[in-house]
C-alpha cells in the first residue's frame, strides 16, 4: 500500500455490538496505534471510544476516538459493521433489504473521497453486502473483502477439535459458500495435521463418519441462531475474526482465509461474492486457493452461489 495511508490506523463504521467488540479486540491486539469509530449516532461512537480508551494503560499506546468520514480516509483498513441486527428466527438473507439501504448511505462516501485502503465488510448477509459494497464504493475488487466464513471455519475447528480431543489449531478445514444456511463443510479436504479426517476419527475410535459429519456440520450451521436465541446477538467470535483478518492484512501474512470475494469462473461460479479460501495480504484479496471438493460438495457450492445470486438479483445488485 502506498500514498498517505497509515498502516497503524484502522476505522470501524457502526458501533453496535459487533463494531464495539471489534474495536475492543483490536485495541488489545497491538496491531494499531489509532482506532477511529464512526456511527450515525456520534454520541454512541464517543461513548464507546471513551469506554475502550480507559483500558489503554493496560495494553500500551493506542488512540481510540470518535470520527467522521473525512477523518478515516488515511486508515489502512475500514471495517464496516453497520447494519440492522439479526433478530431471533430471522435468517441472514432476510436482513438484506434493510442493510443494503444502510450501505447505500455509507459506501458512496468512500467513492467521493477516492479511498485507497481496504474495506472489510462484516455486516450480514456478508456475501451479498460485499457485492453491494463493491458496487456502491467503486473500489477495485481486491480491496473490498468480506469476513466470509472465517468465523464459521473457527466454529468448525472448535467442534472437530472437541470431537477428536485434539488442539483445534491442528485441524485444517474450511466452511465454504454462503456465510449462512447454505454453507458447506469441505470435508473432502479436511485433515488433522495432514491426516485425512476419517482416518484420524478411526484412530480416536469413531467409525460412524457420516453421522458425525452431519451432526457437526449442523451444529456449526446453527450455532449463530442458538447464540442469538440465548443472548440476542453474536459479537465476540466475529470480533476475533476481524482481528485475524486485519492481522493478515497489516502484517502482509498472505494467510489463507475463507473470506468473501467475487468469483470469476472457479467451480463454474461467476459474478457473485461468496466465501472461499483465498490468500490475504497487504493488498487485500490476492487469489483464490483451489481446494479438493467431492462432486457432491461442488454441487452444493453451486447451489449456494445460486441462492445468493437470486437474493442479489431481487435486491437489484
Amino acid at each position: 500500500m502506498s500514498g498517505k495511508l497509515d498502516n497503524r490506523k484502522v476505522a470501524i463504521i457502526g458501533c453496535g455490538f459487533v463494531g464495539s467488540s471489534s474495536a475492543f479486540a483490536l485495541m488489545q491486539s497491538g496491531l494499531f496505534s489509532e482506532i477511529a469509530l464512526v456511527d450515525v449516532n456520534h454520541e454512541k461512537a464517543e461513548g464507546e471510544a471513551l469506554d475502550i480508551s480507559h483500558g489503554v494503560p493496560f495494553v500500551g499506546q493506542v488512540k481510540v476516538y470518535a470520527a467522521d468520514y473525512d477523518d478515516i480516509m488515511d486508515a489502512a483498513i475500514v471495517v464496516v459493521t453497520a447494519g440492522a441486527a439479526q433478530k431471533p428466527g430471522e435468517t441472514r438473507l432476510e436482513l438484506v433489504h434493510k442493510n443494503i439501504k444502510i450501505f447505500e448511505s455509507i459506501l458512496p462516501e468512500f467513492k467521493k473521497r477516492a479511498y485507497k485502503g481496504i474495506l472489510l465488510i462484516v455486516s450480514n448477509p456478508v456475501d451479498i453486502l460485499t457485492l453491494a459494497a463493491l458496487k456502491f464504493s467503486g473500489m477495485p475488487e481486491h480491496r473490498v473483502i468480506g469476513s466470509g466464513t472465517v468465523l464459521d471455519t473457527a466454529r468448525l475447528k472448535t467442534a472437530l477439535g472437541e470431537h477428536l480431543s485434539v488442539d483445534s489449531r491442528s485441524v485444517h478445514s474450511f466452511i465454504i459458500g454462503e456465510h449462512g444456511d447454505s454453507e458447506i463443510v469441505a470435508w473432502c479436504s479436511t485433515n488433522i495435521s495432514g491426516i485425512p479426517v476419517n482416518r484420524f476419527c478411526e484412530m480416536r475410535g469413531y467409525y460412524d463418519h457420516q453421522e458425525s459429519m452431519d451432526r457437526i456440520a449442523d451444529e456449526v450451521r446453527n450455532s449463530a441462531y442458538e447464540i442469538i436465541e440465548k443472548k440476542h446477538a453474536t459479537y465476540y467470535g466475529i470480533a476475533m475474526s476481524v482481528v485475524r483478518i486485519c492481522r493478515a492484512i497489516v502484517m502482509n501474512e498472505r494467510s489463507i482465509l475463507p473470506v468473501s470475494s467475487i468469483m470469476h469462473g472457479e467451480y463454474g461460479i461467476d459474478g457473485i461474492a461468496l466465501s472461499m479460501p483465498a490468500i490475504v495480504g497487504e493488498e487485500g484479496f490476492e487469489v483464490h486457493v483451489p481446494i479438493v471438493l467431492s462432486e457432491e460438495e461442488q454441487k452444493k457450492l453451486v447451489a449456494s452461489a445460486e441462492a445468493l445470486r437470486k437474493v442479489a438479483k431481487e435486491a437489484g445488485l
